[in-house]
């Protein structure tokens, strides 16, 4: 009779952490993901029997199947604990079926954290798999299979080997182009803002800045010069007077805790990382990471998630941590409750820490860097969520000259609230800040200085990031939580888009396999019909649609336009045009090329095979030369000792020919798009990964930040070689001293060792002598005995 119960898991990390809560009477393994899927080598769907999937034990993993057949046969009963997710329940399902594990013999578990009192919980609530939730991953993943290896091979044949296209990817490609041709398209319109210098007319004469807002009551724009020289004209000779003056309190509400897509987002905006960095850490953060004297915990709770719900148990530790840490004016009236959108599945939980009290802080020794940065992410954002609105008292002042008003504003904060914790980062970082303004009061009349105008351009849209795309997706209905990150990644990977600074660009290659795709198969490259179809899925795992029925809905369309398209491209072969470069080959003078090879982008001579000059790609950077003004260069070389890669930024100008133009600023801090506030300069940041702060590398500026201050290893000074060269010395004459007195004990010893070993040896031969004539005696006495007596003896 079985005498423990098997639990079955997807990784090891995760294994461990729960085998611990479960203690002895459970065994708990790790299966490593999935056993079981489609080939490799074939379509694996017979489209021919209504779709019927063809699934094999995946190749490496046969040692894992065995391992776990063996432990189920002798189990009682087996716990199917795979990730609570569409994923995870497909798993669960194969492993049932490869395991041959009957009805009565398996349940399904779930955690949506992993922590002692939800594993203990929910190994004593177990269900049974959920079909609707295994069929909505089996119509997902013969619909990607069936556009996958069915479009692929097309794009190989017409384009170029290696292309791929999917139900995803090639919509996310598409958006990324249509963003690059608005940009493209977009014409600037001239504008003007024009404010007047102002001063208050008590003793401080404190001054401030007023903007123009209109004539008559009504708002004006400011298309020209000649329209501002008309305001001043009008203006300039007439009494600035306080209109109105409006005092109110404002509120902020803090942000609702993370989903993956926000989640991702604000670690893109924030730390710097990858969607896909960020979902390996959050898994390692969600499985467990041990912490001094509590063992292997899960730090988080599960981190694919579209839902903002809170459970009351964590709403209770959030409302007890902050009166207690904050006081009770940090905590709002009611606990702060917050609705998904309707579109939501509303699966699990938001994102959060598993326990509160479990500070950054505390945890900080026993997390890895990224570790700490996104658990850090996490915790305020869940705790700033739960807290009481920020409290800013604003002031707003209108100021009339004549039929014309003025209008300016400011406000600070008078009460923290949730800013005392976090507070969302965003995308355009710039914001016009409001300086403080004197204490004006209606009807006072204000001294005029001068007047500051200046001419603007409306800017088009700002190319996509990593963090405002997955947020575009998520907005249009495009993928799920799950496939978000490895979206983002595959279009970059297949290089559709490129990464220049944190901005995502189009190449030629995207825009030729995109055009394609529009042309051709319009309803998989359509951003309604893409979010139609992700709708379907949530139906089929609703048990609203049969699975099969999406999959018949789908095929009968995409096969008749595969056909069409394979007829109207046959005997052709699409050229990707080469994206031109503004650097010059050295050798032939030619505008150097962009191609792609096995180590990814590099510029080559377009006039190959006459001219075979190849270099490494250069990318634009933000800012200006400190030197020369000119453009900041990203470049990269490969070291001649170790043959790996680095970067450095440096001017335009280095290689220039021409020598008066010829500029030697080189760097290997990152230039941002920021100027110094002093001297308007360019600043930089430390290279690596997560936030660095900019600093001004100006030395006539007095906000210049020393080199030994910026985080790198202190070069060495001529003092510092000096004083190091003397210890040398010292410590040279004190080895040689050393040394002589070492040598001299050497030879003595060794002399004494000669005498001993002489003395020792005849002593030893004399022994042996005697045991030698003994034995002869004592073997002739005894002549019964055996021969492994005598060895024995010997011995």
């Amino acid at each position: 009779m079985a005498e423990y119960s098997l639990v079955i898991v997807e990784s090891p990390a995760k294994a461990k952490t729960i085998g611990k809560y479960l203690g002895k009477d459970f065994e708990v393994k790790a299966c490593m993901g999935h056993l079981r899927d489609l080939p490799k080598s074939t379509l694996g769907v017979d489209l021919e029997h209504d779709f019927e999937p063809v699934y094999k034990p995946i190749k490496g993993k046969e040692d894992i199947i065995s391992d776990l057949k063996k432990a189920a046969k002798g189990a009682k009963m087996v716990y199917l604990a795979t990730d609570p997710d569409r994923e995870g329940e497909a798993i669960s399902w194969h492993l049932k079926q490869l395991l041959n594990l009957p009805d009565e013999k398996t349940r399904r578990v779930t955690f949506n954290e992993i922590t002692k009192k939800v594993v203990q919980e929910s190994i004593q609530a177990p269900r049974n798999i959920d079909q609707d939730l295994v069929d909505a991953q089996q119509a997902r993943r013969i619909l990607d299979r069936i556009v996958g290896y069915e479009l692929s091979p097309l794009l190989w044949k017409k384009i170029r080997r290696g292309l791929s296209a999917g139900r995803v990817q090639s919509v996310a490609t598409r958006m990324v182009d249509d963003r690059e041709r608005e940009i493209e398209a977009f014409q600037p319109e001239e504008y003007w803002t024009l404010d007047a210098n102002l001063t208050g007319s008590d003793v401080k004469k404190i001054p401030f800045a007023a903007r123009y807002h209109g004539k008559n009551g009504k708002k004006a724009e400011l298309k020209s010069e000649a329209e501002v020289d008309a305001v001043v004209h009008e203006t300039e000779n007439l009494p600035f007077t306080v209109k109105s003056v409006k005092r109110t309190d404002k509120q902020r509400s803090p942000s609702p805790p993370f989903t993956t897509s926000t989640m991702q987002q604000e670690a893109s905006r924030k730390l710097s990382m990858t969607p896909r960095r960020t979902m390996a850490i959050a898994q390692q953060l969600y499985e467990g990471v041990d912490i001094e004297g509590e063992g292997t915990v899960g730090l988080i709770t599960y981190m694919r998630t579209d839902s903002l719900r809170i459970s009351d148990e964590a709403t209770a530790a959030a409302k007890e941590f902050i009166v207690g840490r904050y006081g009770k004016e940090y905590y709002p009236a009611t606990p702060n409750r917050y609705k998904a959108k309707a579109s939501a599945q509303d699966a699990h939980e938001a994102i959060r820490p598993s326990n509160v009290n479990w500070t950054p802080e505390m945890l900080k020794k026993d997390l890895t860097g990224e570790q700490y940065r996104l658990y850090r992410l996490v915790w305020s954002r869940f705790v700033a969520c739960q807290m009481a609105n920020a409290i800013y008292d604003s002031v707003s002042v209108e100021i009339e000259a004549g039929e014309h008003s003025f209008r300016t504003s400011s406000s600070s904060l008078k009460f923290s609230g949730y800013t005392a914790v976090y507070e969302e980062g965003r995308d355009e970082e710039k914001e016009e800040k409001e300086s403080p303004l004197p204490a004006l009061r209606e009807g006072e009349v204000l001294g005029l200085k001068d007047f500051s105008r200046d001419q603007h351009f409306t800017q088009p849209p700002a190319h996509y990031t990593d963090a405002t795309l997955i947020r575009a997706m998520e907005e249009q209905g495009i993928g799920r939580p799950s496939t978000y990150a490895p979206t983002v990644s595959t279009i970059l990977d297949r290089e559709y888009v490129i990464k220049e600074g944190k901005y995502l660009r189009m190449t030629n290659l995207g825009r030729v396999v995109t055009a394609l795709m529009k042309e051709k198969f319009s309803d998989i490259a359509d951003l309604q019909f893409t979010a139609h179809m992700e709708r379907k899925l949530d139906s089929v795992e609703e048990g609203t649609t049969a699975w099969k029925d999406v999959l018949r809905e789908f095929y009968g369309d995409f096969d008749q336009n595969l056909k069409q398209a394979e007829k109207d491209l046959e005997g052709t072969r699409i050229k990707v045009p080469d994206e031109v470069s503004e650097e010059i080959c050295p050798e032939c003078g030619r505008n150097l090329v962009v191609k792609s090879g096995r180590f990814g982008r590099f510029l080559a001579c377009p006039g190959y095979p006459e001219c075979s000059f190849t270099m490494p790609l250069v990318v634009e950077m933000p800012g200006r030369c400190p030197k020369c003004g000119g453009r900041i260069m990203k470049r990269t070389g490969t070291s001649k000792k170790t043959n790996k890669q680095y970067t450095y930024y440096c001017c335009e100008h280095v290689n220039s020919k021409d020598e008066a133009n010829r500029c030697d600023f080189m760097t290997w801090d990152v230039p941002v798009k920021d100027d110094c506030p002093v001297c308007g300069q360019t600043m930089f940041k430390k290279a690596g990964r997560g936030f660095k702060k900019p600093f001004c590398i100006n030395p006539a500026c007095s906000n210049f930040l020393p080199e030994d201050k910026r985080g790198y290893p202190r070069k060495k000074t001529e003092e510092d070689a000096a004083a190091e060269d003397s210890k040398e010395q010292e410590s040279g004459a004190e080895e040689k001293s050393t040394k002589k007195t070492a040598a001299k004990k050497t030879t003595a010893k060794t002399a004494a060792k000669k005498t001993a070993a002489k003395s020792t040896a005849k002593k030893t031969a004399s022994k042996t002598a005697e045991k030698s004539t003994a034995k002869k005696t004592a073997s002739k006495s005894a002549g019964k005995k055996s021969k492994k007596t005598e060895e024995t003896e010997e011995a």
